[in-house]
C-alpha cells in the first residue's frame, strides 16, 4: 500500500509539472480514491472568502452513509481539520444544521418501507410547513436527512394523496434559497439520482461556455458507480446522446478522456 501510495504521489507530481488545465484536473481527480476527490472538493468550496454553498449541497445531500462515512476520515487524514467543525463554521442557520445531520451519517441504510410512518411523516411535514404560519425547517431536516430513499418516495406519495401537493411544491412555497435547493437535491436523489446528475451535467454544458470544473465532478465521482445508467438517462432527458454534447463542448485529449468515462 505504502509503494502505491508513493507511486500515486509520484504520478501526481508528474501529471502537474507536464499538464493543466481541464486535462489536468480530471486526471488528478482520477488518481484519488472517491472519498479523497470528496473531501478535496469540499475543503475547496469552503476554503478562502466564499464558500461555494452549491457545491457543498451536490456532494453531502447525494451521498450515502457509507460514502459520508469515508468522506470523513478522508477529510480528516488529508487536512487534519473535521469536516463536521469547518461545516458549521462555513454554514449558518438551517442549511447548516441540514449539513450537520446529513455528516452524522444517521439516515436509515435499510430498503424496507413503513406505510404508517410515511403517513405520519407526511402529516408532520404538513403540521410544519403549509398548515402553519411560517415554517419549522427542523421538521423538514429530521424527515429528509434521516429516512432511507424508498421510504422518503413513500412519504412524498402520502402527502401528495392525504394534501393534494406535491413535496416540490411544499419546499418551493415554504422555503428559500440554498436550503430550498438542499431540500429539493435529496427529493429529487430519492425519486431519481441518476436523473439528478444527468441534469447537473446538461446545465455544465448548456448555454455559453461550459462550467468543466463541475461536469469533470459529476462524471469522475459517478464512474465507478452508476455513470453508464446516468448516461443513458441524459439520454432519455435531453433527447440527445451525452456523448454528442461532450464532443461538441470539449476537445483534445480532455475531451478523450471523458467520452472514454462515459462508454
Amino acid at each position: 500500500m505504502e509503494f502505491l501510495t508513493f507511486c500515486a504521489q509520484d504520478l501526481e507530481s508528474v501529471l502537474k509539472s507536464e499538464l493543466s488545465g481541464d486535462l489536468e484536473e480530471v486526471l488528478l481527480a482520477l488518481l484519488d480514491r472517491p472519498s479523497v476527490f470528496d473531501a478535496k472538493q469540499l475543503r475547496s468550496a469552503m476554503k478562502g472568502p466564499g464558500t461555494d454553498t452549491e457545491l457543498l449541497i451536490e456532494i453531502l445531500c447525494t451521498r450515502t452513509n457509507t460514502e459520508i462515512y469515508y468522506l470523513r476520515k478522508a477529510y480528516h487524514a488529508v487536512f487534519d481539520r473535521h469536516l463536521e467543525e469547518d461545516l458549521r463554521s462555513e454554514t449558518s442557520g438551517d442549511l447548516e444544521k441540514l449539513f450537520v445531520a446529513l455528516v452524522q451519517g444517521n439516515r436509515d441504510t435499510g430498503f424496507i418501507t413503513d406505510p404508517d410512518r410515511a403517513e405520519e411523516d407526511a402529516k408532520n411535514l404538513y403540521d410544519a410547513g403549509e398548515g402553519i404560519w411560517g415554517t419549522e425547517e427542523f421538521v423538514f431536516t429530521e424527515v429528509l436527512a434521516r429516512r432511507n430513499n424508498k421510504q422518503l418516495c413513500e412519504t412524498f406519495k402520502a402527502y401528495e394523496r392525504m394534501h393534494g401537493s406535491t413535496i416540490e411544491d411544499v419546499i418551493k412555497s415554504e422555503t428559500s434559497g440554498h436550503l430550498r435547493v438542499a431540500y429539493m437535491t435529496i427529493v429529487h436523489c430519492a425519486k431519481d439520482c441518476q436523473g439528478y446528475f444527468a441534469k447537473r451535467i446538461y446545465h455544465s454544458m448548456k448555454g455559453a461556455g461550459t462550467d468543466d470544473s463541475t461536469l469533470i465532478r459529476c462524471i469522475v465521482s459517478r464512474c465507478e458507480i452508476d455513470l453508464g445508467t446516468i448516461r443513458d438517462r441524459f439520454n432519455e432527458l435531453y433527447e440527445s446522446p451525452l456523448a454528442k454534447w461532450i464532443e461538441d463542448d470539449c476537445s483534445g485529449y480532455y475531451k478523450k478522456v471523458l467520452l472514454n468515462l462515459i462508454l
